[in-house]
């Protein structure tokens, strides 16, 4: 029986300059997984990542200097992306399934298009294409989010859809889920550490979306298939960005939750990982 996500013990990948912390479950297929803005391993919904690993081998890691890894932190997209690089030759991954939330799923965008050989399928959930966004995110999320703690209701309104009392209830249940892992748990980042790499991220503009749209030619042509799923009101990365892509990309697969927010695969754990297992095992 495949240990529970909640219950798999951290490990650490010893690296030249620096150690990455992950933990692995599951058998079949490697699935690595980028996390958002601001996340940690202990940020994924326990409940999803045990429904991937009935048939992937699930991985979820602390970028460099964030979480329980070390090193110097920094989220530029590059740095990201030579976290997942690095992570998966030390694991001795020779194609993967890529994926990412947020922030995440702009690293696995540009994983896909500076390492296309290592991926079989890319996977992004609640994240924004490349390029100048037709559509603006809410300031809501950004006011949100700079809150030095993101209790229930911040989840509620960044990650769910407040005007539905269904997708409440699914915020406050992910939400114990959660917070079930009584130990080892990767710690939080420090506001002052966060603002420090926002401001950045932001001053070099090497967080997400991309601008320049750098990666949008190989994504579309890219012989990999993409999933993306979007909650139908993502105040941060509204899913009307991605809506006349779908007749440009060569396998673009959009998924759309309803009454959902920045974190579809949290308020429909089981729906999102059967969505995502099909997409893998059946779209070549």
């Amino acid at each position: 029986m495949t240990e529970a996500a909640s219950q798999t013990p951290t490990q650490f990948a010893e690296l030249e300059d620096r150690k990455i912390a992950y933990r692995r479950f599951g058998k079949g297929i490697p699935l690595v997984l980028n996390i958002r803005f601001r996340g940690t391993m202990d940020s994924w919904d326990p409940l999803f990542l045990d429904e991937l690993a009935k048939s992937f081998e699930v991985v979820i890691y602390d970028y460099t200097g964030l979480g329980a890894s070390t090193g110097n932190p920094s989220y530029d997209r590059a740095s990201l992306v030579k976290d997942a690089k690095d992570l998966i030759d030390f694991l001795g991954f020779k194609k993967v399934v890529i994926g990412g939330w947020s922030l995440g799923g702009v690293v696995a965008q540009k994983f896909t298009a500076t390492h296309p050989e290592l991926v079989s399928h890319t996977v992004l959930i609640g994240t924004a294409p490349p390029g100048k966004p037709e559509v603006s995110g809410e300031r809501l999320f950004m006011e949100t989010a700079m809150h030095p703690n993101n209790g229930l209701e911040d989840q509620i309104i960044l990650f769910f859809e407040p005007a539905s009392e269904g997708s409440r209830e699914a915020a406050k249940r992910s939400l114990e889920r959660i917070e079930s892992r009584d130990a080892d748990r990767s710690p939080d980042i420090p506001g002052a550490v966060f603002m420090k790499l926002l401001s950045e991220a932001q001053d070099r503009s090497t967080i997400y979306p991309d601008p320049e749209g750098s990666e949008m030619a190989a994504l579309a042509a890219g012989p990999n298939p993409v999933l993306v799923v979007s909650g139908d009101h993502d105040i941060a990365c509204p899913i009307e960005n991605w809506l006349p892509l779908t007749k440009k990309w060569k396998s673009l697969h959009l998924l759309t939750v309803p009454q959902a927010g920045h974190g579809p695969h949290h308020q429909e754990p089981e729906f999102c990982a059967a969505t995502i297992t099909s997409f893998v095992q059946s779209i070549r």
